[in-house]
């Protein structure tokens, strides 16, 4: 696993400490790997998902730390979501 992945890794399992999130997605970063988020938290992986959310790393870790909003990153083509649209306005809820 890349760098990358292992930092995001650290980062959505405090962000999602305690969420319900009520299925499965994926961060899809390109050149660098997959995040898969559940009720669990979050782990490196690349497993089927209710939804995919794909960016490149820069996009990805400007979510993360808060700079760059999820939603607009999608409404700029930044960020691609592939399935449950509504799974992924609430991962959009709790990463902001």
């Amino acid at each position: 696993m890349s760098e990358t992945v292992n930092q995001a890794v650290t980062i959505l399992n405090e962000k999602l400490a305690g969420a319900d999130i009520g299925g499965t997605a994926k961060f899809d970063i390109e050149g660098e790997g997959s995040v898969m988020m559940d009720d669990s938290g979050a782990r490196a992986a690349d497993e089927p998902a209710d939804v995919t959310l794909t960016a490149d790393s820069e996009t990805f870790q400007s979510i993360l730390s808060g700079d760059t909003n999820p939603t607009s990153a999608f409404m700029t083509g930044k960020l691609k979501v592939d399935g449950d649209m509504g799974l992924a306005m609430k991962l959009a809820s709790i990463l902001a």
